[in-house]
């Protein structure tokens, strides 16, 4: 009753699928789990906003040669219709778009570089706390020798330290202007007894404005070049490693300052599957689950 069984593309479904009159000027390519963890790269036209005709392609896998091999089924005269693809930073993603469709600009989702900021600050966190619980266990084993109570020492908002960093992790995804009254204190209380966290706070908060507040290509390299020198006089590992990524893929990252365009409607479309996908509690047949996919955003 489906029409499942006389579907046209049922054959090659579990390898592949192809819809190229979805085809539009600004596509984007992102990698999502389908199903078990397993991983289908997924094209997408953003002229769709999400909706009927918004697939273009889903290939098995995350393989550069095999996504290449599917996407050349379409035409070249079509392909070069395209004329800018949104991407993360995987090195997979960048050479499909390169070689799938030669005349499309490239932008690297600036989402992606800012998540990057702020892991690298999750991570400084981390270690202070991993810090604080093993200075609290060595202070509780020397109260057990010394026959005496533990007793745990509180801030003035009522967390331990080892709470406080941990209930602070919240706090450090947000712009001060948002904080609550208490997430205001907790920082606070963060940033006087770690004034690292502070300066590699202010380090993504500033990543973040540059690409908010600044209109201008030229104009955000400038920025750009003072971010990475402020990373280097900070001197903190992780931000240095984010630095050097940011100027392996430069060209692409300041191509999103032309037009402003991110990869969310990728992001957007990978949510609504992963939705559909646990409004039936999984999927049992990989081939029938595109097909009900496909007939409803293809």
């Amino acid at each position: 009753m489906s029409g499942f069984k006389s579907w046209d593309q049922k054959e090659h479904a579990s390898k592949w699928l192809l819809y190229p009159d979805n085809l539009g000027t600004q596509l984007s390519i992102d990698e999502t789990s389908v199903s078990h963890g397993e991983l289908y790269t997924i094209v997408t036209n953003k002229a769709a906003k999400g909706k009927k005709g918004a697939i273009v392609a889903i290939v098995a896998g995350v393989k550069a040669e095999t996504v290449i091999e599917v996407l050349r089924k379409i035409p070249l005269n079509k392909r070069r219709k395209v004329k800018e693809i949104t991407l993360d930073m995987a090195g997979n993603m960048e050479l499909i778009a390169k070689r799938a469709f030669p005349v499309a600009v490239r932008v690297t989702d600036r989402f992606h570089v800012q998540q990057l900021a702020t892991e690298a600050l999750q991570e400084m966190r981390i270690k202070h706390r991993w810090a604080a619980l093993d200075a609290e266990n060595e202070a509780i084993e020397k109260a057990k020798k010394g026959n005496y109570d533990f007793q745990s020492s509180f801030l003035p908002n009522g967390d331990t330290l080892k709470q406080l960093l941990a209930r602070s992790r919240y706090v450090l995804y947000k712009r001060a202007e948002y904080w609550t009254q208490s997430q205001k204190e907790r920082a606070d209380l963060l940033f006087e007894r770690y004034p690292d966290l502070k300066q590699a706070y202010d380090l993504s908060m500033n990543l973040s404005n540059i690409f908010e507040k600044t209109t201008d290509k030229v104009y955000g390299l400038a920025r750009l070049a003072r971010w990475h020198e402020k990373v280097r006089q900070a001197g903190f590992k992780a931000f240095n490693t984010i630095s050097r990524t940011i100027e392996n893929h430069y060209q692409t990252i300041l191509n999103y300052f032309d037009n402003r365009s991110t990869n969310a409607s990728a992001e957007s479309f990978n949510a609504k599957l992963k939705a559909f996908r646990s409004q039936f509690r999984g999927v049992r047949n990989i081939e029938f689950f595109l097909y009900r996919l496909s007939r409803i955003y293809a």
